[in-house]
């Protein structure tokens, strides 16, 4: 590990001198003044070396061990089972030490394992294409409703209002430096008001973003939906767990032209939040205007098979109004332990997985549903995840279920105010009757 030295007030005075400022001021010249911090930060008196270990290691000391809780907690990251050879593949030197593979002379064996990461989500999702990866499932939907803007040139996107709030927050922040209007499509009872959605629909609209499952966990009606989207003439944009697609129709089959999806659930643990991938699919028609890069497989002079990097639209390798995205990588590490899960588990795997899922789910949903302090909050189809009402409000019974060893579930009172008696439960197929039954147990004490 490098050294650090810090600068003495010579070492300022020689780097602004040949920058050309006489002070740090002068460098600053152009901030406006608003815009800059003023009076102290309030930040704490500064610590020795020792004194900070000595903290870290105090606040380290306080997580819980995942081991000793039980986990109902879902929105887009889950519990799920990881087979030991995910692992210990993504943990050999020769993957987990590469750098950062966009440049085009990137080794052989990182090219193989994007190419069949990219063909088996192809498979999983019956989608044409799949790009290499994006950074999670966020920003690969901010990619989409870009890619859909240029392919239509039409500026509106409409968001379903049953999307995971951080998501659509994300594709604000995308869409705000271009001015592109964001819209939220209303939903009643849990998923998206279709005549509303008939309503919002006119021939400037891009793209309309639907999850499915949502974020409630309920099944939208997305055959209804996309004969609507459609015949306005605008992209169907569809996030999706990929678990479910080993009992759901995948987004091929109802025609959607960008599919995407959060792939932590393939095989990354939740890790306090990352990394994670974000998968990325389309039609093969709109290939040139995908974000990152895509591997294909071709054959030398020799006639040798090699892979290459066969398309890389970003401003650094190509002409910069012709770029589609600034994106400069993809998660290859974690695309990799994506393709090992799913070459492990296979399809009828993941058939297994999200059967069990579905299962468990609705047998846990029923015995909540019959205690006196709780019910479900939506009747409509869901597939792993449900949301709860409960008496007292959701944080309060988060906290009193995590002395009991349980991790219940997502307080939706964080992201509207309305919500905050309304507990989102997810069930992976490592639940047990066991642990379900003790769930409601410890529920009907606490709720």
């Amino acid at each position: 590990m490098a050294s650090y030295t810090s600068n003495t007030s010579e070492d300022v005075r020689k780097m602004l001198a040949a920058i050309g400022v006489e002070s740090f001021e002068d460098l600053i010249a152009d901030i406006p003044a608003e815009l800059r911090i003023k009076g102290e930060l309030g930040l704490p008196p500064a610590l020795s070396e020792y004194e900070a270990k000595l903290l870290l290691s105090r606040m380290a000391g306080c997580n819980c061990d995942p081991a000793q809780l039980v986990s109902f907690m879902g929105g887009g990251v889950y519990d799920h089972v990881t087979p030991s050879l995910v692992d210990y593949v993504i943990s050999r030197p020769e993957f987990y030490t590469a750098y950062t593979p966009y440049q085009p002379e990137v080794s052989q064996g990182t090219l193989a394992s994007i190419y069949e990461y990219q063909s088996l989500i192809c498979e999983l999702f019956d989608m044409d294409v799949s790009n290499a990866s994006v950074y999670d499932g966020a920003s690969a939907l901010g990619e989409a409703i870009h890619m859909a803007r240029d392919l239509t040139f039409r500026k509106r996107i409409l968001v379903a209002d049953t999307l995971h709030p951080y998501h659509t927050q994300v594709m604000r922040t995308y869409a705000d430096g271009l001015e592109v209007p964001v819209e939220v499509i209303p939903s009643t009872d849990g998923i998206v008001d279709v005549s509303a959605l008939d309503n919002m629909l006119s021939d400037d609209v891009a793209a309309v973003v639907i999850a499915h499952p949502n974020f409630f966990g309920l099944l939208e009606s997305i055959y209804e939906i996309e004969d609507k989207v459609h015949a306005a003439g605008a992209f169907l944009i569809v996030t999706v767990d990929p678990i479910s697609l080993g009992v759901l129709a995948p987004p091929g089959s109802y025609n959607a032209d960008i599919a995407v999806a959060e792939g932590q659930s393939l095989g990354l643990a939740q890790g306090f939040g990352g990394p994670y991938l974000g998968i990325f699919t389309a039609n093969k028609k709109y290939v040139r205007r995908m974000p990152g890069r895509i591997i294909g497989r071709t054959v030398d002079e020799d006639g040798k098979p090699g892979f290459v990097m066969t398309l890389q639209t970003r401003e650094q390798h190509i002409r910069r109004e012709k770029a589609t995205s600034n994106i400069c990588t993809n998660q290859a590490l974690c695309a990799l332990a994506s393709a090992v899960f799913l070459s492990v588990v296979g399809k009828q795997g993941i058939e297994e997985m999200a059967n069990l899922c579905t299962q468990k789910a609705h047998y846990l949903a029923e015995r909540i549903e019959k205690l006196p302090c709780c019910e479900l909050a939506f009747r409509g189809h869901f597939f792993k995840e449900f949301v709860v009402r409960t008496r007292h409000s959701a944080a309060q019974v988060i906290d009193a279920m995590l002395e009991r060893g349980f991790l219940a579930g997502i307080d939706l009172g964080r992201f509207n105010t309305n919500h905050a008696n309304l507990l989102l439960v997810a069930v992976t197929e490592k639940r047990t009757k066991q642990e379900m039954d003790a769930f409601v147990d410890a529920l009907a004490a606490v709720a």
